[in-house]
């Protein structure tokens, strides 16, 4: 007998049980009749299993993946998955009430081998007003409309595919490289596109301080510096794109005065400060990684592990 389950909820966790906690909550909050979806939370090496956390959730599954990276986990709930659609969102992000609706309606109208991915806007706890980082996040973090139009591919912190798309594909990679962009080349390969759907909505917080934001552009360099390594003239081409980082804020802060995600001037000039500060550290991190490297690190307490981030 066929299962009326519509759709597999997959959320990678690893040490973020209070951000689990609220993640879960949204999804309980879905307009969609919580009979035709399912979700399955796979805890990536924790220190401690969110067993209390998920059991405040009937229905939440919990699973194990203990090989280190948010593609691994992802992998393994789909394994276990009932439905013939998969949702990913990240145990850090929340879910728009309308998310799992919007999606299925979406899905049902797009062609066959359509992946979708939605928006991902930054949670406030203070409507009234911006933290700097809030600021800067909400121009320049999780912009998945570009990733998906311009590069063609989505961030796995909100992406919506089928079954048998997800499989011509095949599983998402480990810590290697970067598995959204990964994963989102090979789908290309395999004849597959992506659709932007703005009433996808997912929510993500911003970093608490500059510290994580900067931990997590020493992942993305690190991708990229390995990407880098072999192609010819690479250091001088390296070198080049430090230096134009450096100057790029100038193009930048119009994105700042014309985003329609942030409200006052104030907010502009937090937005603006942390952009400089966050381009100068890129800069100077790769010039220091042409003479020293360092291995992606997953396995370790932070909030800020997703892939799925640009700025």
């Amino acid at each position: 007998m066929r299962s009326t389950v519509q759709a597999t909820v997959v959320v990678p966790h690893l040490n973020q049980a209070d951000a689990l906690e609220a993640c879960l909550k949204s999804l309980d909050a879905q307009t969609l009749d919580r009979r035709l979806f399912e979700v399955i939370v796979v805890d990536n090496g924790s220190g401690e299993l969110p067993v209390a956390v998920v059991a405040r959730h009937p229905g939440v599954r919990l699973l194990q993946e203990l090989r280190p990276g948010p593609g691994p986990a992802r992998n393994l709930g789909i394994k276990t998955a009932s439905a013939d659609v998969f949702c990913f969102i990240d145990a850090d992000c929340r879910a728009d009430p309308r998310w799992l609706e919007s999606a299925l309606d979406a899905l049902s109208v797009a062609p066959t081998h359509t992946v979708l991915g939605g928006d991902v806007q930054i949670w406030r706890d203070d409507p009234s007003r911006f933290t700097a980082l809030e600021a800067y996040e909400s121009v320049f973090a999780y912009r998945f409309k570009l990733y998906i139009e311009r590069h063609g591919y989505s961030g796995t912190g909100n992406l919506v595919v089928r079954r048998e798309d997800f499989e011509r594909v095949g599983p998402f990679v480990g810590l290697e490289v970067a598995e959204d962009v990964n994963w989102g080349q090979r789908a290309r390969a395999a004849g597959l596109s992506f659709r932007y759907v703005p009433s996808m909505i997912v929510f993500h917080p911003a970093r608490p301080n500059l510290r994580e934001l900067f931990m997590k552009w020493d992942r993305h360099l690190q991708h990229e510096l390995k990407a880098a390594r072999g192609t010819r003239l690479w250091q001088f081409a390296w070198i080049a794109r430090a230096f134009l980082l450096l100057i790029s804020p100038l193009v930048d802060l119009g994105k700042i005065a014309a985003s329609n995600r942030l409200n006052g001037l104030m907010a502009r000039i937090k937005a603006a400060v942390v952009l400089f500060a966050v381009r100068a550290y890129r800069a100077w991190r790769m010039l220091a990684m042409l003479f020293r490297t360092g291995n992606v690190v997953w396995n370790r307490p932070s909030k800020a592990y997703s892939s799925n981030e640009r700025g």
